[in-house]
């Protein structure tokens, strides 16, 4: 195989997400990235896929608890002796249908979560995918398509990680 520059001449950039089983794997299995542009590129849609699906998980369980709340004060207020004895007024102020106020506005959870996730994305994943490929492309180093996925799984970890307070044990 000849090269040119830093990458061979053959090259084409192979597709997204081009992982392979890396373990007794065929000769010319394997996908490569060499140029900086493609290496960016592959971190930082793995940071989106990553990043987003824990900002999926993340609004889906907020607006399971929204309900749960939402269904706990509908059976208060319903199915108890003490919600029944209730004055017009602190009904009024608990609601008299909870869960449909709830559906009128619990839709923007998981859209603003992926708003935010998605800017974090783009700028975690644009970070890392720029050194990574300044890094490999000073080295003439080739990259397993394997490397972006487990940056974009790290830049995840970060943000969760990120998320809780740690306390000195002073």
């Amino acid at each position: 195989m000849s090269f040119y520059g830093t990458q061979p001449l053959s090259y084409t950039t192979p597709v997204f997400p081009s992982l392979y089983w890396p373990f007794n794997v065929d000769p010319g299995t394997p996908q490569y990235l060499y140029s900086p542009t493609d290496i960016w590129r592959f971190t930082l849609y793995w940071t989106f896929c990553t990043i987003g699906s824990a900002h999926l998980v993340v609004s889906v369980w907020a607006v399971l608890m929204q309900f749960s709340t939402a269904y706990q004060r509908h059976r208060y207020l319903h199915h108890t002796p003490e919600g029944a004895a209730l004055s017009a007024k602190n009904r009024k102020l608990l609601g008299e249908k909870p869960i449909q106020e709830y559906v009128a506005w619990v839709w923007l959870i998981p859209l603003i979560y992926m708003v935010i996730g998605g800017i974090e994305a783009l700028l975690g994943g644009t970070l890392v995918g720029l050194v990574l490929g300044a890094v490999y492309n000073a080295g003439y180093f080739r990259m397993s398509t394997w490397t972006p996925f487990i940056w974009g799984v790290v830049n995840m970890l970060v943000l969760v990680i990120g998320g809780f307070r740690i306390q000195g044990g002073l």
